[in-house]
């Protein structure tokens, strides 16, 4: 699935992945959260730099489609992250250091239908 989009004329969409648990059970401040996010996404471009879809996204930099989902725990988080791996879908998993924290993950950028159905038991991040 990874190079399934490639070329496709589909609208280019990342998907960043949150675990909202930090802000809601865990009482971390929402800017560290937002903070976890920005380096997920950040990190995910930066590893697929060279993807055909991802250098379609960063030409479109005015017209970037991010969707921030929340997972509800770092065991659903993480299981999303496997479900991905396995369905070869490129993400990165990012986790916070030197604390070890799981805290979200983001995928590179995909034609939105090619990901959006393996993304649909999460809603989005409040």
């Amino acid at each position: 699935m990874a190079a399934a989009g490639a070329g496709s004329p589909g609208r280019l969409v990342q998907y960043v992945v949150v675990r909202s648990d930090l802000v809601h059970q865990l009482s971390w401040p929402l800017g560290a959260v937002i903070t976890q996010a920005c380096h997920a996404a950040t990190a995910a471009v930066h590893l697929h730099y060279g993807d055909p879809d991802t250098q379609r996204y960063l030409e479109e930099l005015d017209s970037m489609h991010k969707v921030v989902l929340g997972a509800p725990d770092e065991a659903a988080l993480s299981s999303l992250s496997e479900s991905l791996t396995q369905a070869g879908v490129s993400h990165k998993l990012w986790i916070e250091q030197p604390e070890n924290i799981p805290t979200c993950l983001a995928l590179k950028p995909y034609p939105k239908e090619t990901v959006q159905p393996l993304m649909r038991k999460f809603k989005l991040f409040k």
